[in-house]
């Protein structure tokens, strides 16, 4: 468990470094026009996660599945995570469970970070 937590860890720092180097070089290069740089971010991970997933099915060790997947992309952005188990949710053929999953996400989600701003003006 605690090689699998450093695994974790690593490619956690990974990510988060290269999230925020990408996000802003994005940002600086589109004059700060919408958050470019998020969704640039998020796009990758995405297409990370699913190229790392599918290979992952073929040959990849857990070790490595653990730092690209869980590690480097979760540091890099929680989006992918989100997305992948959404698709996963597809492959067995939830399409409904995968929808709920994904309005019931965006809605608590923006509900909570609502929450918070509230609470934050309390002290």
């Amino acid at each position: 468990m605690l090689k699998s937590l450093m695994i974790v860890g690593c490619g956690s720092f990974v990510g988060g470094a290269l999230r925020y180097l990408l996000t802003r070089t994005v940002q600086n290069w589109t004059d700060g026009w919408m958050p470019a740089g998020t969704l640039a971010v998020n796009v990758l991970g995405c297409l990370l996660i699913g190229l790392f997933c599918g290979l992952s099915q073929e040959w990849m060790p857990q070790s490595l599945k653990l730092f690209l997947t869980v590690g480097f992309c979760g540091g890099f952005t929680t989006f992918s995570t989100f997305m992948n188990e959404n698709m996963q949710m597809l492959r067995i053929s939830d399409a409904a469970g995968m929808c709920l999953n994904v309005v019931v996400s965006l809605v608590a989600g923006f509900v909570a970070l609502f929450a918070g701003y509230q609470a934050a003006r309390l002290f």
